[in-house]
C-alpha cells in the first residue's frame, strides 16, 4: 500500500492523483483540487444566475412560449460550447470510440427523460404548495442523490457523512429562511397547533368533505410531486455519475448527448402544445433583446460545469456546491441592492454548509468500518497518517 502525493486544504487531504486511479474502496472519489475548482465555479454560477435571469429575462420573456425558446437556445449554445471544448482537448480522439445511436439513447436518453419528468413534477408542486413548504421538501435532493448513488452504484455513506448531509440540508433551510434561528413565541406555537388541529379534524370529519378534498389535493398534487422531483433529481444524477465515472464517459461528450436528447424532447413537447403554435405565429425570438443572451450564456456554462462537478466530485458533493451558491446569491444581492442586507441566516447557514462539507470529506466510508471518520486523519506536515484502515487504490 503506497501513499499518494497530495496537498492539505485547511484540515482535510486533497489528492493530486488522477481520479480514475485513486478511489476509496467503495468507489467514491476523493476531493481533488480540480473538483474543488469546478465546485467553486458552480457555486459562483448558481449564485449569480437568479440575479442575471431576473434582470435580463423575467421582465421580457414572461410567457411560456418565450421561456421555451430560451431553453431551446440555451441547449443549442451548450452543445456548441461543449463541441468546441471537446475539439481542443486531447481526449477528442478517444471520446467517440464505440459511440452509436444506441449508446447515446442508453446513456443520455434516460437521464434526459428523468429531468423532464422532474421539471414537470416540480412545476405541478409549485402551483399547489406555498414557497415555504416547497423549499423545505425540495431540500431532500442531496439525500436522494446519496440514496440513488447507493442504489445505482452501491456507493455507501459513512454514518458521519449521513450526519453531514442532514447538516447540509439544515444549512440550506436556514439560508432560505425556512428554519428560523430564534425559537418561536408561545402565541406562534399556539396558532400553529390550532391550524394543525383544524387540519386533522377536517381530515377525519365526514362533514368537511371540501376541506378533506383540499388536503388530499395538497398531498397528491403538491407533496408527492415535489418528493418525486427530488428523487428523480437524485436518480438522474446517480445515472449521470455512473456514466461519467464508472464508464469513464467524457464529460463534454456527455453534456452534448444530454443537450441533444433534451432538445428533441423539448421540440416534441412544443409541437404538441400551444407554445409551438405561438412561436410559429409571433416568431421564435418574440420579446427577446440582445441582453437576453447574457443569462442564457451563463446558464449554458453552468450546465457544462455541472457535468464536470458530477465527474470529478460526484452528484452528492454537487449538492454542497449548490448550497454554497444559495448563500453566495444572498451575499451578492446584499452588495448590489440597498434594500437587501446580509442576514444572520446567510452567515450561519453558509458556515454550517462549510462545516458539513469538511465533515463529509474527512469521513469517507470504508468497507468493514462502523465509522470511517477514524481513518482519514492528517498529520501536521500535510501527509496522510495511516489509521486502522487507509485509502486504497482500485
Amino acid at each position: 500500500m503506497r501513499h499518494q502525493s497530495g496537498q492539505v486544504f485547511g484540515s482535510f487531504y486533497v489528492s493530486k492523483a488522477p481520479m480514475e486511479k485513486y478511489t476509496y474502496k467503495n468507489g467514491a472519489t476523493p476531493l481533488t483540487g480540480q473538483a474543488i475548482f469546478y465546485m467553486l465555479l458552480l457555486a459562483i454560477q448558481f449564485g449569480f444566475q437568479p440575479i442575471l435571469t431576473k434582470r435580463y429575462i423575467s421582465h421580457t420573456c414572461n410567457s411560456s412560449s418565450c421561456r421555451s425558446s430560451v431553453v431551446l437556445v440555451q441547449e443549442a449554445l451548450k452543445f456548441f460550447i461543449c463541441a468546441v471544448l471537446l475539439w481542443i482537448t486531447p481526449q477528442k480522439k478517444t471520446a467517440f470510440q464505440g459511440w452509436s445511436i444506441k449508446t447515446w439513447l442508453a446513456v443520455a436518453g434516460v437521464p434526459s427523460l428523468l429531468y423532464c419528468v422532474q421539471n414537470l413534477s416540480a412545476l405541478l408542486a409549485y402551483q399547489v404548495l406555498d414557497p415555504f413548504t416547497f423549499n423545505v421538501l425540495n431540500q431532500t435532493k442531496t439525500l436522494s442523490a446519496a440514496l440513488c448513488c447507493y442504489l445505482v452504484m452501491g456507493w455507501k455513506q459513512s454514518r458521519t457523512q449521513v450526519f453531514a448531509l442532514f447538516l447540509l440540508m439544515m444549512a440550506a433551510l436556514i439560508i432560505e429562511g425556512a428554519l428560523p434561528l430564534t425559537f418561536p413565541s408561545s402565541d406562534s406555537l399556539r396558532s400553529s397547533g390550532q391550524v394543525l388541529q383544524s387540519h386533522i379534524t377536517a381530515l377525519f370529519s365526514s362533514k368537511s368533505s371540501g376541506a378533506t378534498s383540499s388536503l388530499t389535493r395538497h398531498f397528491t398534487h403538491g407533496v408527492l410531486p415535489v418528493l418525486l422531483a427530488s428523487f428523480l433529481s437524485g436518480l438522474a444524477g446517480a445515472l449521470s455519475q455512473k456514466n461519467l465515472q464508472c464508464n469513464n464517459r467524457n464529460s463534454y461528450l456527455f453534456s452534448m448527448e444530454l443537450c441533444a436528447a433534451s432538445s428533441i424532447i423539448l421540440i416534441v413537447s412544443m409541437c404538441l402544445s400551444d407554445d409551438g403554435r405561438t412561436l410559429y405565429r409571433h416568431g421564435f425570438f418574440q420579446n427577446w433583446t440582445w441582453s437576453t443572451m447574457i443569462p442564457i450564456f451563463t446558464n449554458s456554462i453552468g450546465g457544462i460545469v455541472v457535468g464536470l462537478v458530477t465527474k470529478h466530485a460526484g452528484s452528492v458533493r454537487k449538492g454542497f456546491a449548490l448550497v454554497f451558491g444559495f448563500g453566495l446569491s444572498g451575499f451578492v444581492q446584499a452588495l448590489f441592492s440597498t434594500e437587501n442586507r446580509i442576514t444572520n441566516e446567510q452567515i450561519i447557514g453558509g458556515s454550517l454548509a462549510a462545516i458539513s462539507l469538511l465533515i463529509h470529506c474527512m469521513n469517507p466510508y470504508v468497507q468493514g468500518s462502523t465509522d470511517a471518520g477514524q481513518n482519514s486523519q492528517t498529520t501536521t506536515n500535510g501527509s496522510v497518517k495511516a489509521g486502522k484502515k487507509s485509502r486504497k487504490e482500485d
